[in-house]
């Protein structure tokens, strides 16, 4: 297992709520993918039946963050400073994936824009652009 395989273990097991909902990740190479797999408990709509858009967010959040461990060797996780959430379309029972994309790092804060979709990547069901406060290693 890699450095940045272990990062990305040691972060998603550290949050109660990643556990909570089933969210895991698998890395290849330098390219993340953060997985969802439907439950019953993250429905939001059983009208519909609908994933809960504050899990949707949430999975959106902790993918940019996983994202951040596998890229940059910090001491402390970061912190979330604001993040805007676009809902496209609704989260089907089905299993979501969602990948991150870091577009830049500076040296306190990282912008980083996460699209979430479930059967077509080209056919996302809610986008995240955030902003994370970061700590260095050196910090």
């Amino acid at each position: 297992m890699s450095d940045a395989d272990n990062r990305l273990t040691a972060m998603l097991s550290s949050i109660p709520y990643a556990r909570f909902i089933g969210m895991r990740a698998e890395l290849a190479g330098d390219e993340m993918t953060a997985i969802l797999p439907f439950s019953d408990h993250i429905v939001g709509n059983p009208m519909l039946p609908a994933i809960h858009g504050g899990v949707l967010g949430a999975f959106m959040e902790m993918t940019a963050l996983a994202q951040l461990s596998v890229g940059e060797p910090l001491k402390r996780q970061p912190r979330t400073i604001d993040v805007s959430i676009e809902y496209l379309r609704s989260g089907r029972p089905l299993t979501t994936f969602a990948r991150a994309q870091i577009k830049k790092v500076g040296r306190r804060i990282a912008n980083v824009h996460v699209e979430a979709w479930q059967e077509q990547r080209a056919m996302p069901i809610a986008a995240l652009r955030g902003h994370f406060l970061l700590t260095s290693a050196e910090d």
